[in-house]
């Protein structure tokens, strides 16, 4: 019931938020540059930026005010959520302010990525409540890593941060792939609960866990009303890094990173294109996409971005399914 009403109370916070945020970013000029090769984006240049300030305001509100005792790890996927907000943040303001579309250099954003997901692999690998223990997919029994937990921590936080940076190239893509993910995510935890919880201490923890997802999926369906096609406002940096953060500091907390590949599918093919044209076009000076990273390469193939958001939805939608369904038959 708290995850369903911070669902519906991050939404409500969000669509009445939202239309401040795109009036203010109008006011102070803080809008999107397109760059010079996405010709087909040219439109959207000038397009309010920076919405993921809306979500995030949504997401902590309505965390904070249904969370429950035991709430740790939740506090901390907040406020791991939040800092990788500041560095998108930081990053669009130095695109917006200073006539530029590069922001931070890539190494400025990886440094600062990595000492945050340092700070937490090694905070989670000295928590009882997490150690370096991972459930195995579907299965969900444990398997440790020993020290070689906090490595695999910190690329998770590395790879899921830049994958749904690199989705959010399509209006509502990163938005509604990140929302179905999310939300399936939330059912798995929900069933390490039922199966694995009853007395045990880390049950109140991953309640408080979902309370925030609940209140992630009910920000982005907020703004999904802004940001679906066509876009009103983008959630810049602010917001990819912001959800790229904070879906990997879930899998850590809840010891699913193993899970991440597997829900997180369209992620995962979205870096991997891109990673593959840069590799192929180094060596080769020749292109195997049209344009990376994939989503780019349907456009030029003259598939609408609409049609491309709802199967890459759709995609991690069934996925979600199919893994809640082995979930439930492996350990009915």
């Amino acid at each position: 019931m708290r995850s369903a009403l911070s669902l519906i109370i991050a939404f409500m916070i969000t669509a009445v938020v939202m239309p401040a945020v795109i009036a203010l970013s109008k006011k102070l000029k803080v809008r999107q540059t397109v760059l010079h090769y996405v010709d087909n984006h040219k439109s959207k240049s000038g397009t309010p930026t920076m919405g993921g300030i809306g979500i995030m305001i949504a997401v902590t509100v309505s965390s904070l005010s249904f969370m429950t005792k035991s709430h740790s790890l939740m506090l901390l996927v907040l406020l791991v959520t939040l800092a990788y907000g500041v560095i998108g943040f930081l990053d669009d303001f130095i695109k917006v302010f200073f006539k530029q579309n590069k922001g931070l250099s890539p190494w400025q954003k990886i440094l600062f990525q990595v000492i945050i997901a340092v700070i937490v692999g090694v905070y989670a690998y000295y928590n009882d409540y997490i150690l370096d223990s991972f459930f195995v997919p579907f299965t969900l029994g444990e398997v440790s890593l020993g020290v070689f937990a906090v490595p695999l921590y910190i690329v998770v936080f590395l790879a899921l941060t830049n994958s749904v940076n690199l989705t959010d190239g399509l209006d509502g893509l990163a938005s509604k792939v990140t929302a179905a993910y999310v939300f399936f995510f939330a059912v798995i935890v929900a069933l390490i609960i039922r199966f694995f919880g009853d007395g045990q201490a880390f049950s109140a923890e991953y309640e408080n866990i979902l309370i925030f997802c609940g209140a992630l999926v009910g920000s982005l369906i907020g703004f999904l009303c802004y940001n679906g096609f066509p876009a009103k406002i983008f959630m810049g940096d602010t917001g990819a890094l912001a959800l790229g953060g904070a879906l990997a500091c879930l899998a850590v907390v809840t010891k699913l990173s193993l899970m991440v590949p597997i829900l997180g599918i369209m992620y995962v093919l979205t870096s991997m294109s891109d990673i593959i044209q840069v590799l192929y076009y180094k060596k080769t000076k020749k292109r195997i996409f049209l344009m990376a990273p994939l989503h780019h390469h349907f456009e030029r193939k003259g598939v609408h971005e609409n049609r491309i958001v709802t199967v890459y939805t759709a995609v991690t939608a069934m996925v979600g399914v199919l893994s809640v369904i082995i979930i439930l038959a492996v350990n009915a």
